[in-house]
């Protein structure tokens, strides 16, 4: 049996979890009709004549709240049983394993799965065959822990024993067990969220509860009491950017304090698996991981696993950047992010909140990107600050240089200092290590006035080795001294009979 049915407004639901513990329930309670509310919802419009819920132009009508049920007993539950024509009768009670009271005069009687006006009915019943007319009450003292399932998209799935405490008896509700239970994950679909409630006859009752709801009205009709038995089943659905920095500020979303599980593969320094806090950062050097500075007050997204990964690779296209998210049914959903318009327009959706057990793909570019999109990321915060640089050979300062991404070749030069007076300066030599493991060198013309262009002056990457020849004239002039080199040593020893004489002088 399901069905969902328009929530009344809080002070008609839950009547037993928010009746006092000693108050005394002789009557039935008044039964709701399943799809007429008995009260409107604050902030819900109607269809005249109908009672059904209606919306505003343009948006979807509300999903209404599940129907509240009475309170049932069960083994755990301590009652007060009042005879006023045989007070020697009365007392405190357990219910025992199996739902039955053991009480003087007519035996045990069970109760199981009955509400207390129901349970005061089958104890009129069986006094009045030793009592003529008796009057019984029964007071719920003390409610028994809940036992409640929780399956779906929350972080940790499982049974949860909710302890009722006697001076508040209130039933708990929906999000606290959803907060029990580390909260919901980042695909859970609050729209359809299930409460399988088991029935006294064998069957199950199936509430439906639109969680949504409650986050945009913040109207507490939709967060449903829980009973003894029930079962909360969170499903999965697609991914909304858009909805998620919302779904992550409920008080019954994941710890955004908590660290969590990934990894990263793709155009990035250091890819693997990482654990990935929240956080502000900025990656120092290329390779070297970005730690989060101050106190972590947002959730660990998709830029800071980049950042923590070493910062992007130049080639990274960060358009079609993929996120891989495992789900509760041993599934995978696959989703993409742009990065571009984050950097671009501020779209920072785009910048999507991780979970446990995500891996982020960064894929490459399929061609070079132009100089205008290579300035623009190398001052993305999740590019790394610098890279490292070999120039080597005839410069002022031979050595490794650190220099900001998507530097060109040129400006590498003057960060060692220029070419000193021996250096051959129309052409030198990059050589650069492959990610497939083979070395690439290649002779580039330098011209200090020319702009970024692949062929004349392209952009380093991390690791890359700029050599800088001697000119000719240092070359004869190299040759000429290593010949003269020799002769050099014959003259000196060829001079020492007459650096001797000189001693006698």
């Amino acid at each position: 049996m399901a069905f969902t049915v328009p929530a009344p407004a809080s002070p008609a639901l839950g009547t037993s979890s928010s009746t006092p513990a000693s108050s005394v329930a002789q009557t039935p309670q008044t039964q709701l009709v399943p799809g007429v509310p008995t009260q409107p919802i604050p902030g819900i419009q109607y269809q005249p004549g109908t009672g059904l819920p209606t919306a505003p132009s343009g948006s979807p009508p509300p999903a209404p709240a599940a129907v509240e049920t009475p309170y049932t007993l069960g083994a755990g539950d301590r009652i007060r049983i009042d005879l006023f024509q045989a007070p020697q009768y009365s007392g405190e009670h357990d219910l025992q394993i199996d739902g039955s009271l053991n009480l003087p005069l007519v035996g045990p009687i069970s109760v199981r799965g009955q509400t207390v006006e129901e349970a005061t009915a089958t104890l009129t019943r069986a006094y009045s065959q030793y009592l003529r007319r008796p009057n019984v009450t029964i007071s719920l003292i003390r409610r028994r822990p809940l036992q409640i399932g929780i399956a779906g998209e929350v972080n940790r799935p499982g049974t949860y024993t909710i302890p009722i405490a006697a001076d508040n008896p209130q039933l708990p509700r929906v999000t606290q067990l959803l907060e029990a239970a580390g909260g919901i994950t980042q695909i859970a679909d609050l729209r359809q969220v299930q409460i399988r409630r088991p029935q006294p006859n064998g069957g199950e009752q199936v509430i439906n509860v639109d969680l949504w709801q409650l986050v945009q009205t913040g109207n507490l009709a939709y967060d449903v009491s829980l009973r003894d038995g029930d079962t909360i089943v969170v499903p999965e659905t697609e991914v909304n950017l858009a909805e998620a920095p919302l779904l992550n500020t409920t008080s019954f979303s994941a710890d955004s304090n908590q660290p969590v599980n990934i990894a990263v593969v793709g155009e990035v320094y250091r890819p693997g698996t990482y654990t990935v806090t929240g956080g502000v950062t900025r990656t120092p050097e290329a390779g070297v991981a970005g730690q989060a500075s101050g106190a972590v007050t947002t959730p660990p997204t998709v830029t800071r696993a980049i950042q923590v990964a070493g910062g992007i690779k130049p080639l990274a296209d960060i358009r079609r950047v993929q996120v891989r998210r495992l789900t509760r049914s041993a599934g995978e959903q696959v989703f993409e992010v742009d990065l571009w318009a984050l950097l671009q327009q501020g779209d920072a959706r785009q910048d999507a909140i991780l979970q446990p057990g995500d891996t982020i793909v960064i894929p490459a570019v399929p061609d070079d990107i132009d100089a205008a999109t290579a300035t623009q990321l190398a001052a993305a915060s999740f590019s790394p600050d610098k890279i490292q640089v070999n120039v080597v050979g005839e410069v002022t300062r031979p050595g490794t240089v650190e220099v900001a991404p998507n530097t060109p070749l040129n400006q590498a030069i003057l960060a060692a200092g220029g070419f000193n007076e021996r250096a051959r300066e129309s052409r030198v030599q990059l050589v650069r290590l492959n990610p497939d493991g083979t070395v690439s060198r290649q002779e580039i013309p330098v011209d200090f006035s020319q702009g970024i262009d692949a062929a004349n002056n392209p952009t380093l990457r991390n690791n890359d080795i700029v050599i800088v020849s001697p000119s000719d004239l240092a070359n004869v002039s190299d040759t000429i001294g290593s010949i003269l080199s020799p002769l050099q040593g014959i003259f000196s020893i060829l001079g020492l009979p007459f650096q001797f004489l000189r001693i006698f002088r």
